[in-house]
C-alpha cells in the first residue's frame, strides 16, 4: 500500500490516524475456534452435559458470561450459549473433537454447531472506548452500566454485533458477521477519528 494510503482512515495498518489523542486502541481480535451450545435446561440435561463435555458451567442468567477452561462462554439466550477459545496458546482441550461432541448432545436432546468462522471481533481498548461505541450502538455502554464480564446483543449502525466486556476495563470486543466486517471496522475508525486513535496489531481474542 503507498505511504499516501497508510495513514487513511479506516486503513488495518498498525500505526495512529486522526487526531493527536492516543487515548483508544482498535484491533482485530482472532477467534481460534467458537462453538454453538443449544438446548432447553428445563427438559434436557444440557447444563450437566456442559460440564461434562466442556468442563464449562452455563450462564443461566441473561447477558452474563463465565470464564472455565480456557473457554469463554457468553449467554445468547434461555437456549443458547456460545463457546469461544479465550487465545490462550493452543486450542483447549475442550473445543476439540467437535463431531463427537455434536453426536454426543444430539443423542440426549441439544445441539451443537461450529461457528468458528462466522464472526469477525473487533477490540476497543481505552478511556474513550464507551464514546467510540456510542457513536454506532444504542446500548449504554458505561462501565458502570454494562459491567465488566457481562455481554449483550445489539446493532452496530445497522449491523447485528454481540459485545462482550472485558473484565479489565475499559475494553469491548465487538462480534459480527464476516461478511459485514469491514463495514464494522471503518465504522469504528471513524468515530475514534476526531480525537485520535492506534491501530494495533491481530492478537488472539482474550476475554480478561
Amino acid at each position: 500500500m503507498p505511504e499516501s494510503e497508510s495513514r487513511d482512515i479506516g486503513s488495518t495498518l498498525p500505526g495512529h490516524y486522526g487526531g493527536a489523542a492516543t487515548g483508544t486502541v482498535i484491533g482485530a481480535a482472532t477467534i481460534a475456534a467458537a462453538w454453538n451450545l443449544q438446548g432447553d435446561p428445563a427438559r434436557s440435561s444440557v447444563v450437566a452435559d456442559a460440564e461434562r463435555l466442556f468442563g464449562a458451567s452455563l450462564p443461566l442468567d441473561p447477558n452474563t458470561a463465565r470464564h472455565t477452561q480456557g473457554l469463554l462462554v457468553l449467554w445468547m439466550g434461555p437456549r443458547s450459549w456460545l463457546l469461544i477459545d479465550r487465545g490462550a496458546a493452543r486450542p483447549p482441550a475442550s473445543l476439540a473433537d467437535f463431531e463427537a461432541r455434536r453426536d454426543d448432545l444430539n443423542a440426549r436432546g441439544s445441539a451443537l454447531f461450529d461457528v468458528s468462522a462466522s464472526r469477525v471481533a473487533f477490540t476497543v481498548r481505552g478511556e474513550r472506548a464507551p464514546s467510540v461505541l456510542a457513536a454506532n450502538c444504542p446500548l449504554d455502554v458505561d462501565a458502570r452500566v454494562f459491567l465488566p464480564g457481562r455481554c449483550a446483543q445489539s446493532l452496530f449502525g445497522r449491523v447485528t454485533a454481540l459485545y462482550y466486556r472485558h473484565q479489565q476495563a475499559p475494553a469491548v470486543t465487538v462480534m459480527v458477521s464476516r461478511s459485514l466486517a469491514v463495514d464494522v471496522w471503518h465504522g469504528l475508525c471513524l468515530a475514534a477519528a476526531s480525537d485520535g486513535y492506534d491501530v494495533a496489531l491481530p492478537a488472539a481474542f482474550d476475554a480478561v
